[in-house]
């Protein structure tokens, strides 16, 4: 007999594991971290990866987060993300919610935070990469779900699509997972592909040369910056407090109440306050300024990090895992301002080489501890000091998060 698979069993797939089995499902679940089979007291197997297949599959739903080459993915013949699955379930259309997705390199979790806030009084629910679970979404039967999508998401949904799509600017990310810049830009502009003449989209222009967007049926609103879309959409700029970069996430969730909802709350909006690790500023007992900028992970966010700070002496502790990303534009974005490096994690070695390519101070640190410990020592009143690690933190912490909290506990004894 066939059965239901899961690949991958964390965040995403546990609340799709519980919906499923409320269903009377009983499941086959498939990860890489099972080194024997087992089974729960709900009557579902947990098995190694190697152990999958297809044969005796009839559906396999995917933890997004499993790249295209992992022999899972190469073996199934069934495959569906949660994305579709739950879009099969809801297929009478006329009981279908309003869906808003919001992807991009970054400022996705902030712009889906600010919309889900505009749109509350219409019933929004946040989901997708945070928020609400989509099972939940569905068992609650929420008018409108506002969607924080990433790449790998979008690269396995065939079928759903949303009705307001707003995309972030694209930087390079993820290149190991996608294969190349070129694919993850497609995947960031695959749901256009799929939606109707009625839906809107919300593009960076610098990508409206790109195919996917001339073959665009809806309503496309593309923007340069800031002002760009402000004034395309009509939007009072001058009323809305945030700065860079998240003035551009504002503008963006804005746009996507007054296009969807014909809402333009800036009360509201203004009330929202910004997510912990992300250039929160903070001061020690001396008055000295610190930025936490943990979830500062790939090289665009840290340029715009710096970019806040860039008539002050900086320094700026950079480094981690950074999967081979291209680290020229953060050098040539440094080069001839008032920063000095310190640099930690696996990538400390190439942080140096490139530091004194560009003629940039540099002092290999190896550990977060031993950098504020030398920045301790040095560092000046007028001074900022920028946590902004341009890499993922999976190679030294359990997560950015932990990361910026180390570094917060240490600025602050």
């Amino acid at each position: 007999m066939k059965h239901k698979s899961i690949f991958g069993y964390g965040v995403t797939t546990t609340p799709l594991v519980a919906f499923l089995n409320k269903q009377g499902e009983k499941l086959y679940i498939y990860d890489d971290k099972f080194k024997d089979i087992s089974t729960d007291e709900k009557g579902n197997t947990f098995l190694p990866s190697s152990a999958f297949e297809s044969a005796s599959s009839s559906m396999e739903i995917l933890s997004p987060g499993i790249p295209p080459y992992h022999p899972l993915i190469q073996k199934a013949q069934h495959r569906i993300s949660e994305y579709d699955y739950f879009d099969m379930l809801l297929n009478d259309e006329a009981q279908k919610p309003l869906n808003i997705w919001i992807s991009g390199t970054n400022g996705k979790t902030t712009t889906t935070e600010i919309t889900t806030l505009l749109l509350s009084p219409f019933g929004a629910k946040s989901g997708g990469n945070i928020g609400t679970p989509l099972a939940t979404l569905y068992e609650e039967k929420a008018p409108v779900w506002v969607l924080e999508t990433s790449s790998f998401s979008l690269h396995y949904t065939q079928k759903a699509c949303p009705h307001i799509y707003a995309l972030l600017p694209v930087r390079e990310d993820h290149i190991t997972w996608h294969g190349s810049f070129e694919n993850y830009v497609s995947d960031k502009l695959k749901p256009l592909t799929l939606m109707n003449a009625q839906s809107y989209a919300i593009i960076p222009d610098e990508l409206s040369s790109h195919p996917t967007l001339k073959a665009y049926k809806g309503h496309l609103i593309t923007y340069k910056d800031s002002v760009d879309l402000a004034q395309k959409l009509d939007l009072p700029i001058e009323r809305i407090v945030f700065k860079e970069p998240f003035l551009l996430d504002a503008l963006i969730a804005l746009g996507i109440a007054k296009v969807g909802f014909k809402c333009e709350d800036i009360e509201r909006l203004n009330l929202f306050k910004i997510g912990k690790h992300r250039i929160e500023e903070f001061y020690d007992t001396q008055d000295r300024l610190w930025v936490d900028d943990s979830k500062g992970t790939n090289v665009d966010a840290t340029i715009e990090a710096i970019r806040r700070y860039a008539d002050k002496h900086l320094i700026i502790i950079l480094g981690g895992d950074d999967k081979g990303a291209n680290l020229t534009p953060l050098f040539d974005f440094m080069q001839g301002k008032d920063i000095c490096i310190y640099a930690i994690g696996s990538n400390e070695a190439r942080l140096a080489d490139f530091a004194k390519k560009y003629a940039l101070p540099c002092v290999p640190s190896t550990t977060l501890q031993k950098a504020m410990e030398l920045i301790k020592q040095v560092r000046k009143t007028d001074d900022v000091v920028l946590l902004s690690p341009a890499a993922a933190s999976l190679d030294q912490f359990s997560s950015y998060k932990q990361r910026g909290e180390i570094f917060v506990k240490l600025a602050l004894q």
